[in-house]
């Protein structure tokens, strides 16, 4: 057992233990360089005899080059890359240049590696270490913190060691485990070990207070110090980090070496692969021989077998940073000519980029190569890093700025927006054309919508719409669309003139012929922000039946279909809502677009709620929960507070209003401080607490920009109703039926008939209860529905028809407490006992014991799914499916799928599917 870890490698024992019961761990090892995070590493490896073996090293030059560290920990297992699902084996094979493609979606990718652990797991438990996780290339860093946080039954062993402090990178919320400096008993012996002869005690105490208790520096600092330096410490202590002073220790180790074995190190330290056949073809043109390493390797530092390593990566940094600029090139130089340029092209460029003492166009024309084909694998950050290399190399000011613009976009993409912003900077100095400098604005705008989603966004894409505008039609109505959809998001929020400006502006710009779904999406919200419902409504509805058809296509429908889906909302057509929000989830699946998938999850999840399809939108609400946790996303939990609100769950439903409410306001989301202030006054109407539900439906009302009138205008009317306020319900139904008359969905004027028996008394009420009970009892929507039985219950109980009422009430209180609307439930409760009416409690469908997870997985798994495509749709491994559905067995006390009709319903819930 390592020095002075005990209590480590216990932990480690019972992580490697759990794993061989059947489960699967991850651990993250923190700690400063030279702590011992490798040493706990390699002690978990050395005791893992019964595991198979996976790993990879970050390495700090090779930060540039997309999956580079994930192709080192799957690349002896992708013989088994024919056992994944078509969709998986095609991203992963992209990913990794085994065949050609678009960009794969790095959540694919992060799939299809979860389902290839999964399958080599099946053998014998797996271990898989990945050291020094600071400097993995951006793309596998993405994919296996994915894949650490899906891991769940699979037998694999996830160990990462990193410098990075909690909270930080990919891997912040992951277990973690933090390697402080040995405690002083130990740091002494370890000092003892390598200091001969006596020490003064005060002395003793000071290095090992100045080096923490650090292993490595209490071995390293001591070297080449002198007796008398030693007088003093370290000699060396002050400002200067720990891991610079044993930085430093290696580079006086370093300076006494052979000059060939100096020259030799440094072509090693350049050389990322750690290939020994491409060292010694570097140092053969060079004139150095295999004898030269030998002081290297006697003196500790490199060792040369089957890969070239390095005794710690503080080594390799020592010896590249303490080469002169003229020497790194030279080595650069050399490790590009021995570089194959047809299997290796990219690794290539980067050298002679690193070798190249000032501007050339032709590496520069070579990295923007390597970037096209970085881009094509899905490595954006890659791609960034060549771009913006070869603008560096570029001396000619237009092709400067052209491709200081390339480099924005791809560092865009990659999520790094100031740097991006940094290189539009650069690109705007330049000669740009009128086409590239509307490029740049847009890029521009893009970048302001996806880091803050909306305040700043909608002017800056606005600015770009009019640049395009007499140079690309298509293009400028796209980017009017965008800014639309951007300007909606952020409705109240808005910077400038907001939502009427930017519709004005969309209005006067050209339509193209034949017009496209999007062009009559971006026409019909135009003309209705401008000239109201009545005049925009119809060109709305030619556009969701475009949208409807065949004749859009694949990237129009991944791009708008959730801009039509609130289309779909505000006139009132609640079947196109369903059927484009299922549509966009399947898209999703189909296109392994994870990034995209848990906003469609919530739409569908939203519309679903509407006909009480509660137990399939828990369903999605879990599985949407799961992916944004797994992406990093921040979609606010929208459908998971709708839940909570219609069945009065007001602690829950409080919660997610007090988590979320300040990031939608920083990030300017006016949509969604309107969605918040909809659940608030839905939630109180159930509670029966009518001042406070009117309150927050005002406060939605004030902003009609935003569009969501048809959900926060009903709650208005009922709060101002039955808070006695009833001029302001008239008024905001006058608002009201401007919206729903030109609809004329049943749900529309269902709602409004409903609506206006609130304010209406006699024989008028009575028929427009009954109307609203008619119209709505033609359409899917049995929340609306009820909520029409309940208030017409209660009117006619004020009437003292109490035999009528309990009629109303009871269909009310049933459909409520199917739903598990608990609120409004009991509000029907108290309703019929006053009519002198019992209630009887009613038992729920779906098995109380059953986690969300479970009972999701149970129901794919009951409409005939086979455990890969269950893992699919839900993300997981097919051995994390089995070990759930083991569970579900145990709970429900089934022994075969067949049985889980009986148990769970009889409702499908297949992808992109609604019952």
């Amino acid at each position: 057992m390592l020095r002075g870890r005990g209590q480590q490698c216990r932990a480690l024992d019972g992580l490697l233990g759990e794993v061989r019961a059947g489960r699967s761990r991850v651990l993250v090892v923190r700690g400063e360089p030279g702590i011992g995070k490798t040493a706990l590493l390699e002690y978990a490896a050395g005791t893992a005899a019964d595991f198979q073996l996976a790993r990879a090293e970050g390495v700090e030059s090779e930060m540039e080059l997309p999956f580079a560290a994930l192709h080192q920990l799957c690349g002896r297992m992708l013989g088994r890359l024919g056992q994944l699902p078509g969709p998986q084996r095609e991203a992963l094979g992209v990913a990794f240049g085994l065949r050609a493609g678009g960009a794969p979606d790095r959540f694919l990718v992060g799939l299809a590696v979860l389902g290839l652990l999964s399958e080599v797991a099946a053998d014998r438990p797996l271990l898989c270490l990945v050291d020094d996780a600071q400097w993995l290339d951006q793309a596998s860093a993405l994919v296996l913190a994915f894949v650490a946080r899906r891991l769940d039954a699979e037998t694999v062993a996830l160990l990462v060691g990193t410098r990075d402090r909690a909270g930080e990178g990919s891997l912040a919320g992951l277990p973690a485990l933090a390697v402080e400096g040995l405690p002083d008993a130990d740091a002494r012996a370890l000092l003892a070990s390598v200091l001969p002869g006596r020490l003064d005690e005060r002395v003793r105490d000071r290095i090992i207070a100045e080096s923490g208790g650090n292993p490595l520096a209490l071995l390293e600092l001591p070297r080449g110090v002198s007796t008398a330096e030693l007088a003093g410490g370290f000699g060396v202590a002050g400002p200067q980090p720990l891991a610079g002073r044993i930085e430093d220790s290696f580079v006086r180790r370093i300076a006494p070496l052979p000059e060939v074995t100096r020259h030799l190190l440094l072509l090693a330290a350049a050389e990322p692969t750690g290939d020994p056949a491409l060292l010694w073809r570097a140092a053969a043109r060079q004139g150095i021989r295999a004898d030269a390493g030998d002081a290297a390797e006697s003196g500790g530092l490199l060792e040369i077998r089957s890969r070239v390593t390095f005794h710690h990566p503080l080594v390799r940094s020592a010896v590249y940073r303490s080469a002169s600029p003229q020497d790194r090139r030279e080595v650069h130089r050399v490790l590009a000519g021995a570089t194959d340029p047809q299997l290796d092209p990219d690794r290539r460029a980067w050298h002679r980029a690193q070798a190249a003492a000032g501007p050339d166009e032709d590496i520069a024309a070579e990295l923007e190569r390597s970037a096209s084909r970085a881009q094509a694998r899905g490595g954006f950050a890659a791609a960034a890093a060549f771009l913006d290399r070869a603008t560096g190399l570029t001396l000619e000011p237009a092709r400067r700025a052209e491709r200081a613009l390339a480099a924005a976009g791809a560092t865009a993409q990659a999520g790094a927006f100031d740097p991006a912003v940094a290189l539009l900077a650069v690109a705007e100095v330049g000669p740009l054309d009128e086409l590239q400098r509307a490029r740049a604005d847009l890029l521009r705008g893009q970048i302001a919508f996806a880091s803050s989603r909306g305040s700043s966004a909608p002017p800056l894409l606005l600015k770009a719409a009019r640049q395009f505008e007499p140079l690309d039609v298509r293009l400028a109505r796209e980017t009017f669309l965008e800014a639309l959809s951007a300007a909606l998001f952020a409705g109240r929020l808005a910077v400038g003139g907001g939502v009427r400006e930017v519709a004005a502006a969309a209005r006067a710009a050209p339509s193209p012929r034949p017009a496209r779904a999007p062009d009559l999406l971006l026409d019909g919200l135009a003309v209705l922000i401008t000239d109201g419902y009545p005049a925009g409504v119809p060109l709305l509805k030619r556009a969701l039946s475009a949208f409807r058809g065949e004749d859009t296509s694949l990237r129009e429908q991944v791009r708008w279909l959730w801009v039509a889906c609130h289309a779909a909302i505000v006139v009132w057509d609640w079947e196109t809502w369903h059927t484009l929000s299922a549509r966009q989830v399947q898209l999703a699946r189909d296109a392994g677009a994870l990034a995209v998938l848990p906003m469609a999850l919530t739409s569908l999840a939203a519309a679903l709620l509407w006909p009480g399809d509660v137990a399939v939108a828990v369903a999605l609400i879990a599985e949407a929960e799961t992916l944004t946790e797994a992406t990093g996303s921040q979609l606010p939990p929208y459908s998971a507070l709708a839940l909570a609100a219609w069945q009065g769950r007001e602690a829950e439903a409080r919660g997610l209003i007090e988590a979320n409410v300040n990031g939608v306001m920083h990030r300017g989301e006016g949509m969604g401080l309107a969605n918040i202030q909809w659940a608030t006054a839905a939630l109180f109407n159930g509670l029966g607490r009518y001042e406070d539900a009117l309150a927050a439906a005002q406060q939605a009302a004030e902003h009609p920009q935003e569009l969501w009138s048809t959900l926060v205008l009903p709650e208005l009317i009922e709060a101002a109703a039955r808070s006695g306020k009833t001029a302001c319900a008239a008024d905001a139904l006058q608002q009201l039926s401007e919206t729903t008359r030109a609809s004329g969905t049943e749900w529309a004027l269902g709602t409004e008939a409903l609506s206006g028996a609130l304010v209406t008394d006699g024989l008028a009420a009575e028929s427009l209860y009954r109307e609203a009970i008619g119209r709505l009892g033609h359409s899917r929507l049995r929340v609306a529905l009820a909520r029409a039985h309940l208030l017409y219950g209660e009117w006619l109980r004020r009437q003292h028809r109490r035999l009528d009422a309990r009629g109303q009430l009871r269909n009310a209180h049933e459909l409520f407490a199917a739903f598990g609307m608990k609120a409004f439930a009991d509000r029907a409760a108290r309703e019929l006992s006053a009519t002198g009416e019992r209630v009887r409690k009613r038992t729920p469908d779906t098995p109380a014991q059953l986690t969300a997870q479970e009972t999701q997985i149970g129901r794919l798994a009951r409409d005939g799914l086979s455990n890969p495509e269950i893992a699919a749709q839900l993300f997981m491994s097919p051995r994390t499916v089995e070990y759930h559905l083991h569970k579900i067995f145990t709970k429900l006390d089934i022994s075969s799928r067949n049985q889980l009709h009986s148990v769970l319903g009889s409702h499908r819930m297949g992808p992109g599917q609604a019952p």
